[in-house]
Parts: C-alpha cells; sequence; structure tokens
C-alpha cells in the first residue's frame, strides 16, 4: 500500500514540476499572442492574430482567417506565398495587418496565383475589416517620427531608402473600418516607407475610405489598380516622394454610388492635413501613367486636387465621365490652407463626352495663386492598358 502511495505522489509531483505524464504526452501548449516560431500554438489558420516576432511564413496550402490585429515586429520578417488567401473576420477597426518600423513583409503572388487579402464575412462589404498598414523609416515633412492615424505604430525617419520588404500581385478587398468620422483605416496605407521597398502589381477593391494612401516616404509603386473605393482613389500627404510610379488605374463603376462627402481621384497635400506650411520636405511625387474613370451618378469633388503645398509631375493622365457622372473640377490647385506647388506639372488627355469640361483647371483662391501647369487636351484612350490587370479577375 506504501509503495502504491509513493506512485501517486511521484506522479503527481512529476506533473506539477516537470509537466509529464506516465505515457510521456507533452504538455498543451496554451496561446500567448506571440508568433515566435513556425511551429508556434499562436500560428493558427483558423485564428490568426498576434506579433510576429521571427521569419513566419503562411503558405496557401490552407484559408487563414485573421480574427484580430496581425503586426510584424521591428527585426521580423512575414512571407505570404503565391496563390495564399487571408479572409478578415468582419468586425472593422480591430482587424487588420501591421508591418512595424524595421520589419519586412514579402508578398510572393504571380500572376497565376497572386495573394488574397479579403473580408470572410458571407457578404462581403466595404469595411469589412482594417486592411495593410505599413510603417517605415522614410523622411516626412519636417522630420522626425510621427503616430499612426488610427492605430498607435511610429512611423518616420531619415533613411529614404528604408526596404520594408517585397508586394507583387496583391489583392486587398472591402476595407476601410472607421473607428469614427475623423479616423478610418484605407485599404493600403504607407506610413513613411522607403524606396528600398518594392510594389508592383497591387490591386485594392471595395474600400470604404481612401484605396491607397500615402503619408511621406519615398516607395514607388507600379501597375496600381483602384476599383469602386467610397473616398479618394490615391491620395499623399506629409511630404511623399515617390519617383518612379507607373500605371495607375482608378475607376469607379456605374452602380457605386455610395461615396464620402468629398471623394477625389487624387487628394494630394504637401505637410499633414495642411496645418503645416512651413515644413521642409514636403510632397512632390512622379507618375507616370494614371487614369481616372468616374461612371457612377454621383459627383466626383475634382478629379485632381493637387494643394496645401504639394507638387507633382504627373504624365500620361487621362480623365473621363461615364453618363450621368459628375465632376466638382478637373483639375484644381489650391483649397484655404495652400496651394500647389510652381514645379507641380500635369500633362494628359480628357475626355469630353457627358459633360466633361477640359478646361477646367483652378489655380486662384483666397490663399493664393498656383503657378504650376496642367496641360489637358482632348482625347478618348488611356494610356494605362486594363490588360496588365487581367490577373486580378477584375471586370472593367
Amino acid at each position: 500500500m506504501k509503495t502504491l502511495k509513493n506512485y501517486f505522489a511521484m506522479a503527481a509531483l512529476c506533473a506539477v514540476i516537470f509537466g509529464c505524464t506516465d505515457d510521456d504526452t507533452p504538455p498543451v501548449q496554451t496561446k500567448d499572442g506571440v508568433i515566435s516560431s513556425q511551429s508556434d500554438v499562436d500560428l493558427d489558420a483558423a485564428d490568426l492574430k498576434g506579433e510576429i516576432t521571427s521569419s513566419i511564413t503562411l503558405s496557401n496550402a490552407q484559408e487563414w482567417v485573421l480574427t484580430g490585429p496581425l503586426s510584424v515586429a521591428s527585426g521580423a520578417k512575414l512571407t505570404i506565398d503565391a496563390g495564399t488567401t487571408i479572409k478578415a473576420q468582419a468586425g472593422g477597426t480591430n482587424v487588420y495587418i501591421a508591418v512595424e518600423q524595421g520589419a519586412q513583409i514579402f508578398v510572393n503572388g504571380t500572376a497565376a496565383a497572386p495573394v488574397k487579402m479579403t473580408s470572410g464575412a458571407a457578404n462581403p462589404a466595404s469595411g469589412d475589416w482594417g486592411g495593410l498598414l505599413i510603417m517605415g523609416n522614410a523622411p516626412i515633412s519636417g522630420g522626425g517620427t510621427a503616430t499612426t492615424e488610427v492605430v498607435d505604430y511610429t512611423y518616420g525617419g531619415t533613411n529614404a531608402t528604408d526596404d520594408s520588404g517585397d508586394i507583387t500581385y496583391l489583392i486587398v478587398e472591402y476595407t476601410g473600418a472607421r473607428i469614427n468620422g475623423d479616423k478610418e483605416f484605407n485599404g493600403v496605407t504607407f506610413y513613411g516607407v522607403g524606396s528600398g521597398t518594392t510594389v508592383s502589381n497591387l490591386a485594392v477593391l471595395y474600400g470604404d475610405d481612401d484605396a491607397v494612401e500615402w503619408f511621406g516616404g519615398s516607395v514607388s509603386v507600379s501597375n496600381l489598380l483602384v476599383a469602386n473605393a467610397k473616398d479618394d482613389m490615391f491620395d499623399w500627404t506629409q511630404g511623399y516622394v515617390g519617383q518612379n510610379n507607373t500605371n495607375f488605374y482608378g475607376i469607379r463603376q456605374a452602380g457605386f454610388v455610395a461615396v464620402t462627402s468629398d471623394p477625389r481621384g487624387i487628394e494630394a497635400d504637401g505637410n499633414l492635413d495642411g496645418n503645416s506650411p512651413q515644413d521642409a520636405g514636403q510632397s512632390n511625387p512622379k507618375i507616370d501613367g494614371i487614369t481616372i474613370i468616374h461612371n457612377a451618378a454621383v459627383e466626383m469633388s475634382d478629379m485632381v486636387k493637387i494643394r496645401r503645398g504639394s507638387g507633382a509631375v504627373i504624365t500620361n493622365l487621362y480623365v473621363a465621365l461615364g453618363a450621368g457622372a459628375t465632376a466638382g473640377d478637373l483639375v484644381d490647385f489650391y483649397d484655404d490652407k495652400g496651394v500647389a506647388i510652381a514645379s507641380t506639372s500635369i500633362t494628359g488627355t480628357a475626355n469630353p463626352a457627358n459633360g466633361l469640361d477640359i478646361t477646367d483647371i483652378k489655380k486662384s483662391g483666397t490663399n493664393g495663386t498656383s503657378t504650376g501647369t496642367a496641360t489637358i487636351t482632348a482625347g478618348t484612350t488611356s494610356a494605362v492598358n486594363t490588360s496588365i490587370f487581367a490577373w486580378t479577375g477584375f471586370s472593367f
């Protein structure tokens, strides 16, 4: 009897101290919100969330369900294999993917097998989840660092060639969850992202706010499709200076009449919200090939709005309206917080059909006159061919 009692006592002691059992079964791991290895229990395809602290890969062998914030910490890397689908749990502002300063993301999609980040709702809708945020160490207007618009991540710095990774053949859908009327996620947001980052073949579809926004930084994007964003298609602010942007195509289709109070094709500020006109290093990007088509029977406030100390060199612009669609302005170079700088230059064509006034170029307001130039001639053909977006499956 004493021997049996000793056996049970030793077994209990072993279980308490070492977590062992009489059949040597390993202890059950519990989730702690940190993904530190490929075998970590937190790397759960059915419940993807937490902080990535090492090199982690999401494979296409299964579908991934994003249930909360997924952040990539400084020094860590997130790789997403071609053909991988991530479905975000519809629930809004607490479901997003964030790549922090010093971290990297590698989206390895292909034309035949793109990566998709989308809503997991049975009936997906814009605003279902937050979207993709990338924070880098590249300069922002006024220098120093800043805190992101919707969640508290730091961005900005002094490394214009900072490398946040490589994104290719990525589709992002149904983003733009709103915290309140002033704070909302975009589809993809580049915060101080440097030119060492490669972004090509990106599609942002059905977002509730801006499709793509740049807060400072110097990253460039090639082959960018934006469709049916409720607010701005392309938005930059706070010192964005990407110099090698090519082939942007923005479209609002007929029937997509849900818009914000002032939707635009391009909305460009030199400094953050026009509140720091004295800042050094304000926005001045270059874009070769950008199409803005508005086909819904609502008003677009401006097809192109460049203001508040921003510059831009835009070549091969094409603008068109569909039947019933209207635009407040074709090109507008000012608002009450400042005008586009003198080096601003836009050349391109616009289709005069459906009431679009190709001479509607505004430069003067109560806050001064811009000496930027816009040369728009009549035309009916986009310089950006939709065939380069065939990989998305989007029907134009």
